[in-house]
């Protein structure tokens, strides 16, 4: 950084410097996931949610998609039980969920079923069976502040499905939402 000329009065009567970025002076800023790297001559990794051949090889346009690395994730919670899905009389009062049974995922509204099955399968090791099915609903407050539940969708571990590509901002998703999950192995 270099001063660009002596100090300059503000109307209020107390003095700063104006500064300048040096091209030379300073390294380029890491505009995203790998563009640091990238400009040294290193290799980029994918993130976690990234899956090679990006969008298209589940089938979805890559220019619909938002750019992850640009937007800030938000805090999913999932509640997971093996072989049925919670009562709604658990989630009645906020505070009192089963939190025993509770993922938290931090992602993107364009977040697809397939890739949440992913996650839950690193944590939860029934998800894993090649013949294990994932079914998921929507948990959200309706007009008067009582909970509801809609259906999302179904994943298959072992083959894929309508509800794979279907992602969360299709739905009537908001964030602050929950997500309940039966795991059928």
């Amino acid at each position: 950084l270099k001063p660009l000329g002596p100090q300059a009065a503000r109307t209020d009567g107390s003095t700063h410097r104006s500064f300048t970025d040096t091209p030379s002076a300073m390294p380029p800023a890491d505009l995203g996931r790998g563009t640091a790297a990238a400009a040294l001559g290193g290799v980029r990794r994918p993130g976690p949610y990234e899956r090679p051949g990006g969008a298209a090889r589940y089938g979805g346009r890559s220019n619909n998609r938002m750019d992850r690395s640009k937007t800030c994730p938000f805090l999913l919670r999932v509640f997971h039980k093996i072989g049925n899905h919670h009562g709604l009389e658990a989630f009645a009062v906020r505070g009192k969920e089963p939190v025993d049974d509770e993922l938290q995922v931090y992602t993107w509204p364009d977040v697809t079923l397939r890739e949440l099955a992913d996650l839950v399968k690193d944590v939860a090791p029934e998800a894993r069976t090649p013949t294990a099915r994932l079914h998921f609903r929507l948990i959200y407050p309706d007009k008067s502040g009582k909970n509801v539940m809609t259906e999302l969708g179904e994943v298959s571990t072992g083959k894929r499905g309508p509800d794979d590509l279907k992602p969360l901002s299709t739905s009537k998703f908001q964030t602050g939402d929950l997500l309940d999950l039966a795991i059928y192995p």
